[in-house]
Protein backbone atom coordinates (compact mmCIF):
# COMPACT_ATOMS: atom_id res chain seq x y z
CA UNK A 1 0.00 0.00 0.00
CA UNK A 2 2.90 2.35 0.86
CA UNK A 3 4.94 1.71 -2.74
CA UNK A 4 1.65 2.53 -4.31
CA UNK A 5 0.85 5.78 -2.31
CA UNK A 6 4.55 6.75 -3.08
CA UNK A 7 3.84 6.19 -6.75
CA UNK A 8 0.76 8.43 -6.88
CA UNK A 9 2.29 10.88 -5.10
CA UNK A 10 5.37 11.13 -7.76
CA UNK A 11 2.66 11.06 -10.80
CA UNK A 12 1.21 13.93 -9.24
CA UNK A 13 4.33 15.61 -8.39
CA UNK A 14 7.04 18.17 -9.50
CA UNK A 15 8.32 14.49 -11.37
CA UNK A 16 5.36 14.82 -13.92
CA UNK A 17 7.06 18.18 -14.71
CA UNK A 18 9.22 18.01 -17.19
CA UNK A 19 11.70 20.00 -18.02
CA UNK A 20 11.13 23.00 -15.56
CA UNK A 21 13.35 25.82 -14.55
CA UNK A 22 14.29 26.28 -10.85
CA UNK A 23 15.23 29.58 -9.16
CA UNK A 24 18.37 28.67 -7.41
CA UNK A 25 18.53 30.91 -3.84
CA UNK A 26 15.27 32.68 -5.67
CA UNK A 27 17.12 34.14 -7.92
CA UNK A 28 20.67 34.95 -6.90
CA UNK A 29 21.86 36.94 -9.90
CA UNK A 30 18.58 39.43 -10.20
CA UNK A 31 18.10 39.99 -5.99
CA UNK A 32 19.87 39.01 -2.37
CA UNK A 33 20.12 35.27 -2.74
CA UNK A 34 17.55 33.36 -0.06
CA UNK A 35 15.46 36.52 0.42
CA UNK A 36 11.45 37.10 0.26
CA UNK A 37 12.41 39.87 -2.93
CA UNK A 38 14.19 36.98 -4.46
CA UNK A 39 11.65 34.16 -4.54
CA UNK A 40 8.59 36.91 -4.99
CA UNK A 41 10.65 37.86 -8.36
CA UNK A 42 11.37 34.68 -9.45
CA UNK A 43 7.54 33.87 -9.22
CA UNK A 44 7.06 37.18 -11.09
CA UNK A 45 9.15 35.98 -13.75
CA UNK A 46 7.59 32.51 -14.49
CA UNK A 47 9.35 30.23 -12.52
CA UNK A 48 7.15 28.23 -10.62
CA UNK A 49 10.24 26.23 -8.42
CA UNK A 50 11.88 28.04 -6.14
CA UNK A 51 15.63 26.41 -4.43
CA UNK A 52 16.64 27.06 -1.39
CA UNK A 53 18.43 26.34 1.43
CA UNK A 54 18.03 26.03 5.43
CA UNK A 55 20.04 26.08 8.37
CA UNK A 56 18.87 26.24 12.54
CA UNK A 57 18.97 28.70 14.68
CA UNK A 58 19.96 28.77 18.07
CA UNK A 59 15.77 28.57 18.95
CA UNK A 60 14.93 25.33 16.40
CA UNK A 61 13.47 28.06 14.21
CA UNK A 62 14.17 26.89 10.26
CA UNK A 63 15.89 29.84 8.54
CA UNK A 64 16.57 30.08 4.96
CA UNK A 65 20.09 30.51 4.23
CA UNK A 66 23.06 28.82 2.24
CA UNK A 67 25.81 29.57 4.83
CA UNK A 68 25.37 28.78 8.59
CA UNK A 69 26.78 32.12 9.57
CA UNK A 70 26.59 35.90 7.84
CA UNK A 71 28.73 36.07 4.99
CA UNK A 72 30.68 38.91 4.94
CA UNK A 73 30.13 39.31 0.62
CA UNK A 74 26.78 40.94 1.80
CA UNK A 75 25.62 40.97 5.81
CA UNK A 76 25.79 43.93 7.18
CA UNK A 77 25.63 44.33 11.19
CA UNK A 78 22.22 45.79 13.03
CA UNK A 79 24.06 49.01 13.09
CA UNK A 80 24.80 49.01 9.69
CA UNK A 81 28.71 48.14 9.06
CA UNK A 82 29.84 45.68 7.07
CA UNK A 83 30.43 41.91 8.39
CA UNK A 84 33.94 41.19 7.92
CA UNK A 85 35.63 38.14 7.49
CA UNK A 86 37.59 37.67 10.25
CA UNK A 87 33.56 37.92 12.27
CA UNK A 88 31.50 35.00 9.99
CA UNK A 89 32.63 32.23 12.30
CA UNK A 90 31.38 33.80 15.91
CA UNK A 91 28.60 35.10 14.02
CA UNK A 92 27.15 31.22 13.98
CA UNK A 93 23.61 31.21 13.29
CA UNK A 94 23.23 27.83 14.89
CA UNK A 95 24.15 29.98 18.24
CA UNK A 96 22.04 33.25 17.37
CA UNK A 97 18.48 33.25 18.07
CA UNK A 98 15.74 34.07 15.15
CA UNK A 99 15.15 37.65 16.29
CA UNK A 100 19.05 37.91 16.47
CA UNK A 101 19.57 37.12 13.03
CA UNK A 102 16.89 38.85 11.61
CA UNK A 103 18.19 42.02 12.67
CA UNK A 104 20.79 41.65 9.96
CA UNK A 105 20.89 43.23 6.80
CA UNK A 106 21.84 40.88 3.72
CA UNK A 107 20.62 42.76 0.89
CA UNK A 108 21.22 46.62 1.04
CA UNK A 109 25.47 45.85 -0.15
CA UNK A 110 24.42 43.75 -3.57
CA UNK A 111 26.66 40.79 -4.13
CA UNK A 112 30.47 41.36 -5.91
CA UNK A 113 29.81 38.40 -7.38
CA UNK A 114 26.95 39.04 -9.10
CA UNK A 115 26.75 42.50 -10.55
CA UNK A 116 23.18 42.90 -11.95
CA UNK A 117 21.41 41.76 -8.20
CA UNK A 118 19.40 44.74 -7.18
CA UNK A 119 20.82 45.95 -3.58
CA UNK A 120 17.73 45.93 -1.47
CA UNK A 121 17.48 46.01 2.49
CA UNK A 122 16.37 42.34 3.41
CA UNK A 123 17.02 39.90 6.17
CA UNK A 124 17.13 36.21 6.18
CA UNK A 125 13.61 34.75 6.55
CA UNK A 126 11.99 31.95 7.93
CA UNK A 127 11.35 28.60 5.94
CA UNK A 128 7.74 29.01 6.99
CA UNK A 129 7.89 32.68 5.45
CA UNK A 130 9.01 31.49 1.99
CA UNK A 131 6.20 29.07 1.57
CA UNK A 132 3.53 31.22 2.59
CA UNK A 133 5.02 33.59 0.05
CA UNK A 134 4.68 30.85 -2.75
CA UNK A 135 1.25 29.36 -1.55
CA UNK A 136 -0.15 32.91 -1.43
CA UNK A 137 1.03 33.05 -4.93
CA UNK A 138 -0.54 29.57 -5.61
CA UNK A 139 -4.08 30.85 -4.24
CA UNK A 140 -4.22 34.17 -5.80
CA UNK A 141 -2.81 32.94 -9.41
CA UNK A 142 -3.97 29.13 -9.65
CA UNK A 143 -0.72 28.04 -10.59
CA UNK A 144 1.29 25.13 -9.20
CA UNK A 145 4.40 26.44 -6.89
CA UNK A 146 7.22 23.69 -6.04
CA UNK A 147 9.89 23.87 -3.84
CA UNK A 148 13.08 22.50 -4.14
CA UNK A 149 14.70 22.89 -0.11
CA UNK A 150 18.21 21.86 0.41
CA UNK A 151 19.33 20.72 4.26
CA UNK A 152 22.40 22.42 4.73
CA UNK A 153 24.31 19.74 6.43
CA UNK A 154 27.73 18.50 6.57
CA UNK A 155 29.58 15.69 8.84
CA UNK A 156 32.10 17.84 9.73
CA UNK A 157 29.78 20.42 10.99
CA UNK A 158 27.44 18.30 13.59
CA UNK A 159 27.58 19.56 16.78
CA UNK A 160 28.95 22.56 15.49
CA UNK A 161 26.35 25.01 12.78
CA UNK A 162 23.82 22.27 13.09
CA UNK A 163 22.50 19.53 15.46
CA UNK A 164 24.69 16.70 16.26
CA UNK A 165 21.85 14.46 14.93
CA UNK A 166 20.40 14.78 11.41
CA UNK A 167 16.98 13.34 12.96
CA UNK A 168 17.09 16.59 15.11
CA UNK A 169 17.54 19.07 11.75
CA UNK A 170 15.19 16.57 9.96
CA UNK A 171 12.46 16.90 11.90
CA UNK A 172 12.39 20.44 12.25
CA UNK A 173 12.97 21.00 8.61
CA UNK A 174 9.77 18.21 7.86
CA UNK A 175 7.72 19.73 10.57
CA UNK A 176 7.49 23.35 8.91
CA UNK A 177 6.89 22.08 5.28
CA UNK A 178 4.44 19.47 6.47
CA UNK A 179 2.27 22.13 8.03
CA UNK A 180 1.71 24.08 5.27
CA UNK A 181 2.38 22.83 2.12
CA UNK A 182 1.34 19.35 0.59
CA UNK A 183 4.19 16.95 -0.46
CA UNK A 184 3.65 16.26 -3.79
CA UNK A 185 5.08 19.94 -4.26
CA UNK A 186 8.25 19.31 -2.36
CA UNK A 187 11.99 18.08 -3.24
CA UNK A 188 14.41 17.79 -0.45
CA UNK A 189 17.80 18.03 -1.46
CA UNK A 190 21.01 17.57 0.68
CA UNK A 191 24.89 16.88 -0.16
CA UNK A 192 24.56 14.93 3.26
CA UNK A 193 23.93 11.46 2.13
CA UNK A 194 22.99 10.82 5.93
CA UNK A 195 20.41 13.09 5.51
CA UNK A 196 18.80 11.62 2.53
CA UNK A 197 19.07 7.93 4.43
CA UNK A 198 17.16 9.08 7.66
CA UNK A 199 14.55 10.93 4.88
CA UNK A 200 14.46 7.41 3.24
CA UNK A 201 13.85 5.40 6.05
CA UNK A 202 11.42 8.05 8.14
CA UNK A 203 9.48 9.03 5.39
CA UNK A 204 9.86 7.29 2.30
CA UNK A 205 7.56 9.00 -0.09
CA UNK A 206 9.24 12.13 0.12
CA UNK A 207 10.67 13.26 -3.44
CA UNK A 208 14.72 13.08 -2.59
CA UNK A 209 17.50 14.69 -4.62
CA UNK A 210 20.92 13.38 -4.06
CA UNK A 211 23.10 16.50 -4.51
CA UNK A 212 26.99 15.83 -5.32
CA UNK A 213 29.71 18.19 -7.76
CA UNK A 214 31.26 15.35 -9.78
CA UNK A 215 30.25 12.39 -7.76
CA UNK A 216 28.93 9.64 -10.89
CA UNK A 217 25.54 8.33 -10.16
CA UNK A 218 26.45 4.92 -9.88
CA UNK A 219 28.12 6.25 -6.56
CA UNK A 220 25.33 7.90 -5.61
CA UNK A 221 23.32 4.33 -5.71
CA UNK A 222 26.10 2.51 -4.19
CA UNK A 223 27.40 4.95 -1.00
CA UNK A 224 22.63 5.47 -0.87
CA UNK A 225 21.25 2.01 -0.86
CA UNK A 226 18.23 2.97 -2.10
CA UNK A 227 16.96 5.19 -5.75
CA UNK A 228 16.51 9.03 -5.00
CA UNK A 229 14.09 10.22 -7.33
CA UNK A 230 16.58 12.75 -8.58
CA UNK A 231 20.13 13.07 -9.28
CA UNK A 232 21.45 16.35 -8.93
CA UNK A 233 25.31 17.08 -10.03
CA UNK A 234 27.27 20.22 -11.00
CA UNK A 235 26.50 20.62 -14.50
CA UNK A 236 30.74 21.46 -15.44
CA UNK A 237 31.09 17.67 -14.76
CA UNK A 238 27.41 16.12 -16.52
CA UNK A 239 27.27 13.45 -19.32
CA UNK A 240 25.21 12.36 -21.69
CA UNK A 241 26.39 9.22 -20.68
CA UNK A 242 25.17 10.08 -16.75
CA UNK A 243 22.03 11.66 -18.05
CA UNK A 244 21.18 8.47 -19.89
CA UNK A 245 22.42 5.93 -16.57
CA UNK A 246 19.96 8.13 -14.24
CA UNK A 247 16.62 7.86 -16.80
CA UNK A 248 17.90 3.73 -17.33
CA UNK A 249 18.00 3.76 -13.49
CA UNK A 250 14.94 5.28 -12.52
CA UNK A 251 16.11 8.91 -11.49
CA UNK A 252 15.85 12.04 -12.69
CA UNK A 253 18.51 15.06 -13.71
CA UNK A 254 18.78 17.90 -12.64
CA UNK A 255 21.82 19.75 -12.59
CA UNK A 256 23.10 23.48 -11.12
CA UNK A 257 24.30 25.99 -11.30
CA UNK A 258 23.49 27.24 -15.26
CA UNK A 259 24.09 30.96 -16.48
CA UNK A 260 23.37 31.41 -19.80
CA UNK A 261 21.21 30.43 -22.02
CA UNK A 262 23.34 28.59 -24.39
CA UNK A 263 24.49 26.81 -21.99
CA UNK A 264 20.38 25.66 -20.79
CA UNK A 265 19.52 25.07 -24.27
CA UNK A 266 22.17 22.77 -24.08
CA UNK A 267 21.59 20.83 -21.21
CA UNK A 268 17.89 20.84 -22.09
CA UNK A 269 18.73 18.87 -25.56
CA UNK A 270 20.96 16.59 -23.73
CA UNK A 271 17.91 15.09 -22.14
CA UNK A 272 17.97 16.68 -18.16
CA UNK A 273 14.95 17.47 -16.73
CA UNK A 274 15.15 20.32 -15.12
CA UNK A 275 17.55 23.55 -14.76
CA UNK A 276 19.06 25.49 -11.37
CA UNK A 277 19.57 29.12 -12.40
CA UNK A 278 20.69 32.13 -10.81
CA UNK A 279 19.25 33.33 -13.37
CA UNK A 280 15.63 32.90 -14.50
CA UNK A 281 15.50 35.88 -16.49
CA UNK A 282 17.59 33.90 -19.24
CA UNK A 283 16.23 30.71 -19.25
CA UNK A 284 13.96 29.18 -22.41
CA UNK A 285 10.23 29.88 -22.10
CA UNK A 286 9.75 26.72 -20.20
CA UNK A 287 8.79 26.34 -16.61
Amino acid sequence: MKSLLCLFLLSTSIMAQTPFIQGHRGCRGLYPENSLPAFEHALELGVRVLEMDVVLSADGQVVVSHEPYMNARYASHPAGEAVIRSEESSLNLYQMSYAEIKRFDVGKRGNSLFLEQKAVPTYKPLLSEVLALGEAFRKRTGEAVYYNIEIKSEPSEYGKSQPADVAEFSKAVYAVIDKQVEWPFVILQSFDFAVLKYWHQVWGCVILSALVEKESPAYVLETLGFTPAIFSSSYQYLTAEMVQFCHTNGMRVIPWTINTTAQMKQFIALGVDGIITDYPNRAPKIH
